[in-house]
């Protein structure tokens, strides 16, 4: 019986993953043609704000991902869970995430040097669907409907990406760009609505600690997958940075190459024996997919930095597989990440936060005197990370089969 109903599943698995991945792949390749497009119809100055707004809106973003890990997890927990109470919490966490964007906007304004409140406000404008969003997303992964979430994932980047295009097209100003973003987020959601069955909230059974929790631990990820990145720039001679700037593309390739993974296995995360036997296969597999980038980027050297930047970096000598080997250990700590999150274990947020305090004192204090320094810290952390996480999912087992005996 477990054969047949194996069989099956293995197919549908590989056809979902495909399509999350090529959904996935399409949002960040459409995000590149946004900034190449910027880049060639706004000044530099216009491009700087246009491209310091939208870092802004990734990291806005994050309780989006907090709350689709805890609606997914809890789908998957219990199939027959209420969506009305789900979509409460998302409407109260995207209501907590736009009214502190909107009151942060005037200090945005201040930090980022912009000539008006109102690419603030469009900032504000575009997160609370966007955080909405993430219950949708979560109700479709945890129901394992991963062919209608890989369709909504695209539907976002052409709701999202393609508004900023559409905008920034017409009135050839960051303004526009993000009215564009603002609004095809907003259609994205209504859509999404629409997809999940039109749910109704009901204001009972929250979990806001839990949401805030989770989101918490995600951004010390996003903060890890960027810190070198900004400390990089913070530190080394502006002649180098450009060239660690297109070694940090070499290593969000390789984070984001199995992002699909991390899709599939948190709803059978859910289930303490179904992540005792997923787990060890799902970072086989993400090990396997960056063992690629691994290897072109050993092969390629340094050109593999004139082949994304241009000729101009002909002439480097900064290896490259360093950056390669630091995504491909932060796409572990996800994976690592996702189990810890779905047993409950709030040791990993202390974890996390400790290992963005150790990257930045390495590099601050020692590790900045060339580009390689800067990556070998970086590497050093996400391995570190990678092995005490998966310390802390092993030692449960240990202390499982003690008492067994």
């Amino acid at each position: 019986m477990s054969v047949d109903t194996e069989v099956p599943a293995r197919t549908g698995n590989r056809v979902a993953a495909i399509l999350v991945s090529l959904a996935l792949a399409g949002n960040n390749a459409a995000s590149y043609v946004l900034s190449l497009a910027a880049a060639r119809i706004l000044a530099p100055a216009a491009f700087g704000e246009l491209s310091s707004l939208l870092a802004v809106l990734v990291i806005g973003v994050v309780p989006a991902m907090g709350l689709q890990t805890v609606v997914a997890l809890r789908v998957a927990r219990a199939p027959g869970l209420s969506q009305g109470s789900l979509f409460a919490l998302g409407l109260v966490t995207s209501a907590i995430v736009a009214t502190t964007a909107l009151t942060l906007s005037p200090l945005l304004v201040l930090l980022l040097h912009l000539g008006s409140l109102a690419p603030a406000l469009l900032v504000t404008a575009a997160l609370g669907p966007l955080t909405l969003l993430g219950v949708f997303h979560g109700l479709l992964q945890g129901s394992h409907r991963f062919a209608v979430l890989s369709g909504l994932i695209a539907l976002e980047g052409l709701g999202k990406v393609g508004g900023s295009l559409v905008g920034l097209v017409i009135s050839g100003s960051p303004t526009g760009a993000l009215a564009g973003a603002a609004a095809g987020s907003l259609a994205v959601v209504v859509a999404g609505w629409q997809i999940c069955g039109r749910p109704r909230p009901r204001w009972a059974d929250r979990h806001g600690g839990e949401v805030l929790h989770t989101a918490q631990t995600m951004l010390a990820l996003v903060l890890l997958v960027n810190l070198d990145l900004v400390l990089a720039r913070h530190t080394l001679p502006s002649s180098e940075v450009g060239e660690y700037a297109l070694g940090a593309i070499v290593t969000k390739i390789a984070y984001w190459l199995p992002q699909a993974v991390g899709v599939l296995v948190l709803p059978r995360f859910a289930v303490s024996d179904r992540r005792r036997r997923v787990l060890p296969v799902a970072l086989a597999v993400c090990a396997c997919l960056d063992a690629v980038v691994l290897l072109i980027s050993l092969v390629l050297g340094p050109s593999l930095l004139a082949v994304i930047g241009g000729a101009k970096y002909t002439g480097s000598t900064m290896p490259v597989w360093p950056f390669a080997l630091a995504g491909s250990m932060l796409a572990l700590v996800q994976i690592l990440l996702y189990a810890r999150l779905a047993d409950g274990d709030r040791r990993v947020t202390v974890l996390m936060w400790s290992a963005v305090g150790v990257e930045a004192l390495l590099i601050t204090t020692w590790l900045h005197g060339s580009p390689t320094q800067v990556v070998t810290a970086a590497v050093c952390t996400a391995g570190a990370l990678a092995a005490a996480g998966a310390l802390l999912e092993l030692r449960p087992r240990r202390r499982e089969s003690h008492r067994g005996e």
